[in-house]
């Protein structure tokens, strides 16, 4: 007796011996696919193309690689380096860190969570520039209200951001002020996706707070860490206009970034040379980005 084996059902519509066709019509992939040829490839391609020329607005002269090799041989850009990656690792570490304490606080049985979670995520929505400016003059050695506070527990403040040791590290820790509120709402989102089953157990086996927290919240919430780490991480790596606005890279040079760098680049008229510096600046965050987004995946697919 001979036996016939079904094939795959076809969908509705769908004649038979077709392949199976898209869910929609290739033409509504088609608006998206301009912007993202307008904004995106065509820009990054004309970036690649100047940054081998010396050019203005109206004319161009093609010089290969001697942009490249200028900027590489730039005096400050060790410094820069270094500050850059101080700096994005510094503030994606305590986003990290904060944006977990502050999600789990506010998915607790608080009686004001949901006013907490408006002012923690407040800071987000100001103006990047305005929160530079405004703790510039907060940070002010004589006049700031921050060493005025300090003044009256009885400790001496000093110049945070005129002092090359600690210029960086302010900027930095305004950085974190202004995006905790970010990182708080994805670990909000990630918390509260967390099946209550997982508590009850720990409950059931007598855990306490610290064990639900260990042994529930932490690993579960992995996704979330997984989106603020890259988010704050390339975030870090590009940042340029906090500390333009607050210490202009300096005092000196010792608060300068890559992306500093490249500015003061554009200032000069060195617009070939500036356009470089960014396309090392774009080869930089990708060599970092993929690999990390890469290794933090597995780690996600392994938990």
């Amino acid at each position: 007796m001979t036996r016939h084996v079904a094939g795959p059902r076809k969908g509705p519509g769908e004649a038979p011996g077709h392949p199976r066709r898209s869910a929609y019509p290739y033409a509504l992939y088609l608006p998206a696919g301009i912007v993202f040829l307008v904004i995106f490839l065509v820009p990054t391609v004309m970036a690649f193309y100047f940054a081998l020329t010396r050019w203005t607005l109206f004319d161009s002269e093609f010089v290969g690689l001697d942009n490249f090799r200028d900027f590489l041989a730039e005096q400050n850009l060790r410094i820069g380096f270094q500050n850059t990656i101080i700096y994005a690792v510094v503030t994606s570490g305590l986003k990290v860190v904060l944006g977990l304490l502050l999600g789990v606080l506010l998915t607790s049985r608080l009686r004001l969570r949901g006013f907490l979670r408006s002012v923690v995520f407040f800071p987000t929505l100001v103006s990047t520039v305005a929160v530079g400016i405004t703790f510039a003059m907060l940070l002010k050695p004589q006049t700031g209200l921050v060493n005025q506070a300090l003044a009256l527990v009885g400790v001496d403040g000093r110049d945070w951001l005129g002092d090359a040791t600690t210029a960086l590290l302010s900027v930095a820790l305004v950085d974190v002020w202004k995006g905790v509120g970010l990182a708080t709402v994805i670990y909000i989102a990630g918390i509260m996706s967390i099946p209550t089953e997982y508590y009850q157990a720990v409950a059931v086996d007598g855990g306490g707070a610290w064990h639900r927290f260990r042994h529930v919240t932490l690993p579960l919430s992995w996704p979330a860490t997984y989106s603020v780490i890259i988010l704050s991480f390339i975030g870090g790596l590009r940042s340029f206009d906090l500390i333009w606005a607050m210490t202009r890279g300096g005092p000196g040079f010792t608060s300068d970034t890559i992306a500093s760098i490249i500015y003061k680049q554009y200032q000069s008229g060195f617009f070939g040379l500036s356009t470089a510096g960014n396309v090392i600046l774009f080869l930089l965050v990708t060599a970092i980005a993929v690999p990390l987004n890469y290794y933090l995946g597995k780690r996600q697919v392994a938990a």
